[in-house]
């Protein structure tokens, strides 16, 4: 568990200010299996928006925008959206949006059809992460929701296992199906039909 670190914007462009891809999501196969898997795990093949929360340098959100009409990254970190936006340059209908979760003003009343939230979860408190989900309520009864969380050892606030019940709990009323992998979870939904 985290001693006292702050994963503010300030702790996240020091990171990226040191290496502008300090988890390798541009080399690492691990990365590419997961994020394979992700675009695989989305229920639809098309989507008018997806909300990402956690876009980083914009590696998975180049390849989520290939799905959506519309793509909003939202990252706490200005120096990672600096680079997503170099990274999707050629992409018109892809836009990222700087905040700090859960607090900060971010896409939450958008009208997006799919919400893709990976490897973010476990930066907050348990506290944060209530007011998250309960922002996210309007939200939450409309999209897709896919999370991605890594399952082992962290020095964040919560596990990646704890991150992603809480947020499962959070919407009873919907139906989760958990697809486990080597180091990570997958978590789908899709609103319960009416």
């Amino acid at each position: 568990m985290a001693d006292k670190v702050t994963f503010d914007a300030d702790h996240f462009n020091t990171l990226y200010r040191q290496d502008i891809d300090p988890w390798h999501f541009r080399t690492s196969e691990y990365e590419r299996r997961k994020y394979a898997e992700t675009l695989a795990a989305l229920p639809r093949d098309r989507y008018e928006h997806i909300i990402e929360l956690g876009s980083s340098i914009g590696e998975l959100s180049a390849l989520l925008g290939a799905r959506a009409e519309r793509l909003t990254g939202v990252d706490t970190s200005d120096v990672a959206i600096t680079a997503a936006r170099k990274r999707c340059a050629g992409l018109p209908h892809v836009a990222f949006e700087q905040a700090q979760l859960p607090q900060g003003e971010w896409a939450t009343q958008a009208d997006a059809d799919a919400l893709v939230i990976s490897e973010v979860l476990y930066y907050l408190s348990s506290e944060e992460l209530a007011v998250m989900t309960q922002r996210m309520s309007r939200l939450a009864t409309t999209a897709d929701i896919v999370l991605v969380h890594w399952t082992g050892d962290t020095n964040y606030p919560m596990t990646g296992d704890d991150a992603s019940e809480q947020f499962i709990r959070a919407f009873p009323q919907r139906r989760w199906l958990t697809t486990r992998r080597t180091g990570y979870r997958l978590d789908v939904t899709c609103p319960v039909a009416a």
